[in-house]
């Protein structure tokens, strides 16, 4: 019986190979790290490039599938579908056969050939323009149903980018890919099947003005996009839906038998909330390096200010996606640790013991290293750490950017619920919230609301591979499939009632600063 499902969850530094079965059970994962990523190459961090090589992809996936099947010893036949989940938007120029640039000769070591990581923030000027534009025509403001802000880190900004910025790529590039959509056609051998989520909340699709944006909203923001909108696409797909069947080719470099599905790709929060059993009212908080705040609701008759989109669709097939987030929530910490740590280790257990220990407030501190995803989206946004004197140690600095990366948390939920969108619970997915019960106790104290914890380590990839199941046949849709396969939690985070108001008034302090600096 064919009953099991792969799901693939591609992330910043690596990708996961996940084998569920159709009742949920996680047999067996394995992860790969992207080799030249782990090295370093193609990336500036000073110029906030980060760009990843397609060959990274390709490797790890089938280091990481081989892996995980020799783990699980489990027959392949017993395998049904496959499911993909990748970061977003993370595009990549692509020639007239599909193929992205870097793998053909001559653009094997051109970063504008390569897929543009999310966190990449090279193409500020580019969404400023659009930006411009949008809020300023006669026409459509495209910006309506992504919060009324287009980001840097999104498909239209880094197309124009690299279009303005290397002439041999314009000059040889046919389309722009999203990584989820071309992971997915590489792997059943089809053409692109543009993906709901990555659409519609990173390129301005929506189906109200007929897709994308229209060729005169294009050419005005930049001649060198005149003509763009008909080289990509008009209809776009949900998860659920087959892109088609995985090729013989694929089948024997994977190990796996021919002709299983391949799901829809779609971008990694949106799967990871599908993963934790996201209904309405329930926010998913996908916790990592960044954090991705998902809300499914009914159909929605108004604009939702401030947020990374809406999208009919996008998470669940028959209702409305809404994205937020926080462009660095672990990157904060992981950046505090490189910092104290200039010329030699530290111990970081031993700096979050005696963290704990210290009284709210200490010190003040604004989470924007990475700028501002939302609310009211701002990638020049930095960050600040106010409030330091002679008597301020380590365990203070660290817990003040705690407590930062939970007030921009707060501020996501209050614009949510401001805008008349309801949150009756938040269920918490990721590495943050698995492994620090100080990042989460914080959380809870300043959102003032129980954090339930989803028992799967793996949500995103149990999300693709739910997707996995339903495009196969094997479940009838998406909703039946979160009750088959949910693994229920195994953390809850209770607030601390006595701490309520200090966090109140702390917060106050952290959105005047905030206001101040953005003077």
């Amino acid at each position: 019986m064919r009953d099991v499902f792969i799901g693939l969850d591609f992330g910043t530094d690596s990708v996961r190979a996940a084998l569920i079965t159709a009742e949920g059970e996680m047999i067996a994962t394995a992860v790969q790290e992207y080799p030249r990523w782990k090295s370093g190459l193609y990336c500036n961090a000073a110029a906030s490039q980060f760009r990843q090589h397609p060959q990274d992809y390709l490797e790890a996936m089938t280091a990481a599938v081989k892996a995980a099947l020799a783990k699980a010893a489990l027959d392949p036949a017993r395998i049904a579908g496959i499911g993909v989940d990748t970061t977003g938007s993370t595009p990549c120029v692509v020639d007239a056969d599909g193929a992205p640039l870097a793998l053909r000769q001559g653009f094997q070591d051109n970063p504008n050939a390569m897929f543009v990581l999310w966190k990449d923030h090279t193409a500020l000027a580019e969404a400023d323009r659009i930006n411009e534009v949008a809020h300023n025509w006669d026409g459509v403001d495209y910006t309506s149903y992504s919060g009324g802000m287009y980001s840097c880190e999104w498909f239209w900004s880094k197309l124009l980018y690299v279009l303005r910025y290397d002439r041999a790529v314009r000059e040889a590039a046919a389309g722009f890919v999203e990584l989820c959509d071309w992971i997915t056609a590489t792997l059943a051998g089809a053409p692109v099947r543009p993906s709901r989520c990555a659409a519609g909340h990173k390129a301005l699709w929506h189906a109200s003005w007929g897709g994308l944006p229209s060729d005169d909203f294009l050419r005005t923001v930049d001649p060198l996009l005149a003509g763009w909108r008909e080289r990509l696409y008009q209809d776009t797909y949900t998860a659920d839906l087959p892109v088609g069947m995985l090729t013989p080719a694929w089948a024997k470099q994977l190990g796996l038998p021919p002709g299983i599905a391949v799901a829809g790709g779609a971008i990694d929060c949106h799967v990871g909330a599908v993963g934790a059993g996201i209904t309405p009212g329930q926010m998913v908080k996908v916790m990592g390096t960044s954090t991705c705040d998902v809300l499914v609701a009914p159909k929605i008759d108004r604009c939702v200010r401030g947020i990374c989109g809406q999208v009919d669709g996008s998470v669940l097939p028959g209702m409305t996606g809404l994205e937020a987030g926080q462009s660095a929530f672990g990157d904060v910490y992981a950046w505090f640790r490189r910092f104290v740590s200039y010329g030699g280790d530290v111990d970081f257990a031993r700096l979050t013991a005696d963290a704990e220990q210290v009284q709210p407030g200490a010190v003040l501190a604004l989470d924007w290293l990475n700028g501002r995803r939302s609310p009211d989206a701002n990638p020049q946004a930095t960050g600040a750490i106010t409030g330091l004197n002679l008597a301020t140690t380590p365990p203070m600095v660290f817990r003040a950017l705690v407590e930062a990366t939970a007030f921009g948390a707060r501020a996501i939920l209050e614009r949510f619920r401001e805008e008349g969108i309801a949150v009756n619970g938040i269920r918490a997915v990721g590495g943050i919230a698995r492994k620090s019960p100080f990042v989460m106790q914080i959380c809870a104290d300043v959102l003032q609301a129980p954090l339930r914890v989803v028992r799967s380590e793996q949500a995103c990839a149990l999300g693709a591979a739910m997707f996995a199941a339903v495009a196969s046949g094997f479940y009838p849709d998406t909703m039946t499939t979160m009750t088959k396969m949910n693994s229920g939690f195994d953390a809850v985070y209770e607030p601390r009632p006595d701490l309520a108001h200090d966090y109140d008034i702390l917060y106050q302090r952290y959105q005047a600063l905030g206001a101040a600096l953005e003077m």
